[in-house]
């Protein structure tokens, strides 16, 4: 690893969890002290080990979707180490079922990023709150160019579960309105691949980036189409 890393906009990873105060900032369980060991923990020599580390990102440091003030520097980290090789490995994602360990870190990125998109925003805006009133969520809008630079080389990536998270984790990046200009490019990949997925999580996400930006979704095909009109998956999503 070089001092930066995706055009400059991600830290180095060690440099990040060393430098971090990470006993100052919380997840769901309270003081994220130790949070470092268990993310440095991603790129260990064995999937044990990584395991546990993905099960750390997903509960506490994102818990139940929630934003901590631990989330914000373990999602520039998780960003920072996706070329990484060491994660072209296989582990158990939460429901014990093999994924690539880049895939599961992927999927981790999009949740944090939907948390807050624009729909998100939204959804507050209608309980009376404010996205814009929760630090750690105006510290995670910030980093989405530097989140999408990291996402963006997997767009294409040569395996297909790599490939569909990659594709869902840009979508609610693009809601940044310095990443708008993107979404041209995005649209195909998300017709051509992640509508035909067979992740319905994945196709709830297409349609309903498709839909906030404006295009057709009115003649999705089959299993794409009653994804978007019941507002999701008709079981619990696979990660």
């Amino acid at each position: 690893m070089t001092s930066t890393d995706v055009d400059g906009l991600l830290p180095d990873p060690w440099d990040l969890l060393a430098g971090t105060d990470w006993a100052s900032l919380e997840h769901a369980c309270g003081s994220a002290a130790g949070t470092p060991a268990l993310l440095a923990g991603l790129l260990a020599d064995d999937a044990g080990t990584q395991t546990r580390a993905l099960r750390h990102l997903d509960d506490p440091v994102h818990h139940q979707n929630t934003l901590y003030s631990a989330t914000v520097p373990a999602a520039v980290y998780v960003a920072a180490i996706l070329r990484d090789p060491r994660t072209d490995t296989t582990v158990d994602d939460r429901d014990g079922r093999a994924l690539p360990l880049r895939a599961a870190l992927l999927n981790w990125v999009e949740s944090v990023a939907t948390e807050v998109s624009s729909e998100a925003e939204a959804h507050m805006a209608r309980v009376e709150l404010c996205l814009e009133d929760h630090p750690e969520s105006v510290q995670v809008r910030a980093l989405r160019p530097g989140l999408f630079q990291a996402v963006a080389a997997f767009l294409h990536a040569p395996d297909p579960a790599v490939q569909e998270a990659a594709i869902a984790a840009a979508v609610p990046l693009l809601d940044a309105p310095e990443l708008v200009g993107q979404r041209a490019l995005l649209i195909p990949l998300v017709r051509d691949v992640l509508l035909s997925s067979d992740n319905c999580s994945y196709r709830f996400i297409a349609g309903r980036g498709l839909k906030s930006w404006g295009e057709e979704t009115g003649s999705l095909p089959g299993k794409q189409d009653e994804d978007l009109r019941a507002g999701g998956c008709s079981s619990a999503p696979p990660f």
